[in-house]
């Protein structure tokens, strides 16, 4: 890669292959990303060679085929033809005028605190702080060392119980920062649904139904009115 490079783009996974900017910077490692829109970047740092990176991206090709359609499916949500709009696991009518992200967010924060209250004492550990965020690539992340919690505005989409299953997961890695064994014993013990909440955040939320998934004895929500 030439060392003026400041952007060119290359495919991911062969001829066919996802599109990705890739960027030199100042950064220490490659650093790959998929933005809310669908379109992918990578950033260089200054001695990684053209090379290095396009064996970087086919490494990473059906990761970023995954994320790529979750982020297009998260746009054309975010534009619903017929006015409604995934809502805690059902469709919903959209206020005219307002944006998806705007319903999701006054949702999380109403809704957040009972459930914050429920699985910290479930999980045994107390967040420092904790806010909301339109995240592209997770559904929540957290600080170990500040206690400081971030949870993605658009799992008010889901089912109640995957708000759940990330605020329990985030709380869990305060008491162990890896995803290793003792993590997910730890996570077990305050939320066991884990194996259902991942496989329903991989689903596009239009696709999703708090009803036949979730069945109401099982869910663990708080309220929705």
């Amino acid at each position: 890669m030439e060392r003026n490079l400041t952007k060119r783009t290359l495919l991911a996974g062969g001829p066919h292959g996802v599109a990705v900017e890739v960027e030199r910077r100042r950064v220490r490692r490659l650093n790959l990303r998929v933005r809310a829109d669908g379109t992918a970047h990578l950033s260089v740092p200054p001695r990684v060679t053209l090379a290095e990176a396009q064996r970087f991206l086919d490494g990473h090709a059906e990761w970023l085929r995954r994320h790529v359609a979750r982020r297009l499916a998260h746009a054309a949500e975010a534009t619903p033809e017929d006015g409604l709009i995934p809502l805690w696991g059902r469709l919903a009518p959209l206020p005219e005028g307002t944006a998806p992200d705007e319903v999701y967010r006054a949702e999380l924060a109403r809704r957040l605190p009972a459930v914050v209250a429920r699985m910290e004492a479930a999980v045994g550990a107390r967040a420092s702080g904790w806010q909301l965020r339109a995240m592209s690539t997770r559904w929540g992340s957290c600080t170990p060392g500040t206690g400081r919690i971030r949870i993605n505005v658009r799992l008010a989409a889901y089912p109640p119980a995957c708000l759940d299953y990330v605020v329990a997961h985030e709380l869990t890695h305060l008491l162990e920062p890896s995803h290793n064994e003792r993590f997910h014993v730890l996570l077990a013990r305050a939320y066991p649904d884990e194996r259902a909440a991942r496989a329903l955040l991989r689903r596009p939320a239009r696709d999703v139904t708090a009803a036949d998934l979730f069945p109401a004895g099982n869910t663990r929500e708080t309220p929705a009115g």
